[in-house]
């Protein structure tokens, strides 16, 4: 084969649906590829058909222009495929295999990788601990947003679906155990949800509702997510959350009416740091989220962080979140002894046992976070409708696999 389609951002607010290379063993130069990993030789890896591919929030900042991302890199970093090549190194996968991949590409070899921390592997970027596919500053490793992806370190990254038409059956979920599912269960696992908790998610999007979802399987008395989004609250209610608009001021007077106390167990940050602030009409304010939490959050209790930070932000309000640097009130958290876990979900932590959950009908992802398949030829109009406000998960099917499930 020699020919690929796939999405690329072009400039703030565009993308557009490109020709691009066939995928080789072998990463050759192009947009966002770090120079360092230009040459690398793959024969670990597998060239995947794509079967499905995600519109993910951490697309959506790039597209925006609020990322150092450089014009033309294809993007797409939630990816499930067939293998229909395999490098010679490839011993356990086969040609046929259906298998979700994990956005964090780790060598599975380096010890962070060994201690489970494949969100933080060291041999995959050259400038710094993790990678990811189609991200900026992540290695320039090409995204899955396109026909064919090439996928390194294939026996160790890729999770085997055990049934292929038990997998086509339930793809529309199975989608989400790249990214979206694993994350929102690891910031509900690190915000310490357990049976009995109180719970509240910042943010409605797919993440949010993704560890609302995951609080509710790890058994919370009470989920609480708020947004100022009146349709994705919407979403959340239609499996049983509690909701809050922040467009109507501090969200813990809401709370006190839910709870009848203003404070919850375990607190989720899934908005990351294009915040805003509270009540009508606040402007972008990104350190919001964190600090609401922290009040929000009983003492002794867990932040978890699923939302992106970034140290590179050309939009941002001020000079210092331009560079990452945010007005937290550390101080709060401190004299509350408050635990907080930042960064990449490790995917490869949680994506069997989601996996398992899903199959065995434990959870219904895709109907808790609206997906809707649509071509890649229409993923501009994915891109335009999610960052207007679109309570809806895009699912992209490059290759008319969702079309006939």
């Amino acid at each position: 084969m020699s020919g690929n389609k796939a999405v690329a951002y072009k400039e703030p607010g565009v993308v557009e649906v490109i020709d691009t290379p066939y995928p080789s063993f072998e990463l050759k130069a192009g947009p966002g590829v770090n120079p360092a990993n230009v040459g690398r030789k793959v024969p670990h890896g597998v060239i995947l058909r794509t079967v499905s591919t995600n519109i993910c929030g951490s697309d959506q900042h790039m597209v925006r222009g609020r990322t150092t991302a450089p014009a033309g890199l294809v993007l797409g970093h939630e990816i499930t495929g067939e293998v229909i090549e395999t490098g010679p190194d490839v011993e356990f996968i086969k040609v046929g295999d259906i298998v979700s991949v994990p956005f964090n590409i780790s060598c599975g070899r380096c010890r962070n990788c060994k201690e489970g921390k494949t969100g933080i592997c060291l041999n995959v970027n050259p400038d710094r601990p993790g990678s990811a596919y189609g991200y900026v500053d992540m290695g320039g490793w090409v995204g899955g947003q396109a026909e064919y992806v090439l996928v390194p370190y294939a026996d160790w990254n890729l999770l085997r679906f055990p049934d292929r038409d038990q997998a086509l059956e339930k793809i529309m979920d199975l989608t989400m155990l790249s990214d979206i599912l694993p994350t929102g269960f690891h910031g509900a696992v690190t915000a310490g949800v357990g049976v009995g908790s109180t719970v509240y998610v910042a943010g409605a999007g797919p993440v949010g509702l993704a560890a609302a979802a995951s609080a509710q399987l790890l058994g919370a008395a009470v989920v609480i997510v708020g947004d100022l989004n009146e349709d994705r609250l919407a979403r959340a209610r239609s499996f049983g959350c509690e909701t809050v608009n922040v467009a109507n001021g501090d969200p813990a007077d809401q709370i006190e009416q839910i709870l009848g106390v203003r404070e919850v167990d375990s607190g989720i940050d899934a908005v990351g740091f294009e915040a805003r602030g509270h009540g009508h009409g606040a402007q972008e304010a990104p350190a919001t989220v964190l600090n609401s939490l922290m009040d929000l959050t009983t003492a002794g209790g867990s932040v978890g962080i699923p939302g992106l930070y970034v140290t590179g932000d050309p939009g941002a309000a001020d000079e210092a979140a331009r560079k990452g640097s945010l007005s937290l009130s550390l101080g709060t958290g401190w004299a509350k002894s408050l635990s907080f876990t930042t960064g990449q979900c490790p995917v490869m932590k949680y994506n069997r046992q989601l996996m398992m959950a899903i199959l065995h009908d434990r959870i219904q992802i895709a109907k808790a976070v609206n997906a809707t398949a649509i071509s890649l030829d229409d993923a501009p109009h994915g891109y335009a409708e999610f960052d207007a406000g679109a309570a809806t998960k895009y699912v992209l099917d490059p290759n008319g696999y969702l079309n006939n499930n």
